[in-house]
């Protein structure tokens, strides 16, 4: 990392940022990607998958249920409260986006509000019947040795996730490129910055001329041109010294 990154937040007026699960580590959560990260392991790679839901729906849920059970205990840290602490006290003439691949919860959980879920929300369960009319709901159940079924239709029930090879809410998808098409400061934290759609967000935000910065442990593999700057460090230690150096935003 730069001995030091200006970031004079007072200068923007539309502040868009996008975390992955990099964001999330000093919590207790793991990474798909990188160093020690379960991306690779066979157990991740089955359950990801949408295939999964009809191929292994227990399996699914057993996964699953204990992810939900880690982020249930997990509590935000330093780099989730200086997101939240930046959107609270930004002046009125200014507006603020965190758009997250996480699915676990911790930005609402640290005080964000316009939190964009691409990826769903693991403590979040919905129908796997399309017409279904049951509208995804919080709990904290776990299901390790059941499959829940649907109140209304009685169809299977799943965690409310974007699993690999489906689409995202279209609301979800809606919101964040209408975030960019006027943000002048795009911030990704935490995020390896290759997983497609939120891959090209930096290059959405970088055709209306916003200042483009990666903040992450590791650098991009391979680089994403579209980012002007990047720092490489621990989010939880980069953030809260980049707000804490800031007169008002």
């Amino acid at each position: 990392m730069r001995e030091l990154i200006e970031i004079d937040f007072s200068s923007y007026t539309n502040i868009v940022v996008l975390t992955g699960a990099g964001i999330s580590v000093a919590s207790g959560l793991p990474t798909f990607r990188g160093t020690g990260s379960i991306g690779e392991e066979p157990s991740t790679k089955k359950y990801t998958s949408v295939q999964a839901v009809e191929e292994d729906p227990a399996g699914l849920w057993h996964y699953f249920s204990h992810f939900r059970k880690a982020a249930s205990q997990a509590t935000p840290n330093a780099a989730h409260i200086a997101l939240a602490h930046l959107e609270h006290h930004l002046r009125p003439d200014r507006s603020f986006t965190l758009i997250t691949q996480n699915i676990d919860g911790l930005h609402q959980l640290a005080g964000s509000h316009n939190v964009i879920e691409l990826h769903g929300n693991v403590h979040r369960t919905r129908c796997t019947f399309p017409d279904c009319t049951l509208e995804p709901y919080l709990e904290e159940n776990l299901y390790t040795d059941s499959i829940p079924s649907c109140p209304l239709c009685g169809h299977l029930l799943r965690p409310d996730i974007v699993l690999f090879g489906e689409s995202l809410s279209p609301l979800a998808d809606w919101k964040s490129k209408r975030s960019l098409r006027e943000c002048d400061l795009f911030l990704a934290v935490g995020t390896s910055g290759v997983v497609f759609p939120a891959a090209n967000f930096v290059r959405s935000a970088a055709y209306v001329g916003a200042r483009t910065i990666i903040i992450n442990k590791e650098p991009i593999n391979p680089p994403n041109p579209y980012f002007q700057e990047e720092y490489l460090g621990r989010a939880e230690e980069i953030l809260p010294q980049l707000l804490e150096r800031q007169s008002e935003f």
